[in-house]
């Protein structure tokens, strides 16, 4: 560079590509400057709040904490609760029933929208829309529409089928049903939009080559789509299981755990003994045995994904 312009800038020649070093080491440490301290601020309130719950579950704490050592006596009262067990036995009923009938119709919407309908964005949209709800709104919309006097049943009787029932809300046999139907509407749509992807994600080639040997669409989807697509169905079966033992506010506003115990449910009983009876370390061993039963649905899911990873690893 000849020294005239040096001279005329008035910045010497080897002072010029500071700037851009700058810029460039800020543009890489930008994305970590957002991402990474909120996300260990998250971690370390998770990670501090759950091993705080889990000393205060060996304590007698009631209304305030205390910080004597009683042992597994708080395990001990919850396991042997009635309401405890009741609430175990709703799980494993509303887990299943919810679990199947939101993969089912997740399912169902999927293939229905892959035969690539008009306004299929419009379909996509209209369906994926529950998911945008609180459970708080669905809870108490479903409330409305099942209730015998106001809901479902009171229109028919009003078309003159006197005759007919649908008082499932009020039948401890039936009510934890309701909870499933209501839960099953709001999460089918997001089982449908992971269904769907997996659908789409298909080989064209695995397509073209059944329907060469005559295949039917049913068959295609059967023997061809649903196989490659295993690892989509796990994914949403472990999702919506976390969601299943996770359920409180759902049951709260459609039923509130009722009738009597009929729909009441593990995080209603941690509800309960923390903050209507006052009963501090049973609520919180409540919630570590909560927190244990998320990891028996999320531990072999994530050692399923590592082997899976490793195997493609070799085999690739």
């Amino acid at each position: 560079m000849p020294a005239g312009t040096a001279a005329v800038a008035g910045v010497p020649p080897l002072a010029r590509p500071a700037p851009a070093r700058w810029r460039g080491w800020l543009g890489r440490l930008a994305p970590h400057l957002v991402l990474w301290p909120p996300l260990l601020v998250s971690v370390l309130h998770v990670v501090s709040f759950t091993a705080y719950t889990t000393w205060i579950s060996f304590t007698p704490s009631t209304l305030l904490p205390e910080y004597d050592w009683v042992g597994v006596q708080n395990y001990v009262s919850v396991l042997n609760s009635r309401n405890w067990k009741i609430a175990y036995s709703n799980l494993v009923i509303y887990g299943c029933g919810f679990v199947l009938l939101t993969t089912a119709l997740g399912l169902l919407l999927a293939v229905l929208i892959d035969q690539r309908i008009r306004a299929e964005n419009l379909f996509r949209t209209i369906f994926l829309y529950p998911m945008a709800v609180s459970f708080v709104v669905t809870g108490t919309v479903w409330a409305w529409l099942l209730n015998p006097g106001i809901g479902i049943q009171h229109l028919v009787r009003g078309f003159g089928w006197a005759g007919f029932r649908f008082d499932w809300l009020v039948d401890r046999e039936m009510a934890i049903y309701t909870i499933v139907i209501a839960g099953a509407w709001q999460a089918s749509g997001f089982a449908m939009a992971l269904f769907l992807a997996g659908i789409r994600s298909v080989d064209a080639d695995l397509y073209r080559a059944a329907q060469i040997d005559g295949a039917g669409p049913w068959r295609i989807y059967r023997r061809v789509v649903l196989p490659c697509i295993g690892p989509i169905f796990i994914a949403v079966l472990v999702i919506l299981l976390q969601f299943a033992i996770k359920t409180f506010d759902l049951v709260r506003a459609l039923t509130g755990g009722g009738p009597g115990l009929a729909t009441q449910l593990p995080t209603l009983v941690v509800y309960d003994l923390m903050f209507q009876r006052g009963l501090l370390g049973r609520g919180a061993a409540a919630a570590v045995m909560l927190l244990l039963s998320l990891l028996v649905v999320l531990l072999p899911y994530f050692a399923y994904a590592r082997w899976r990873k490793r195997r493609e690893a070799r085999h690739g």
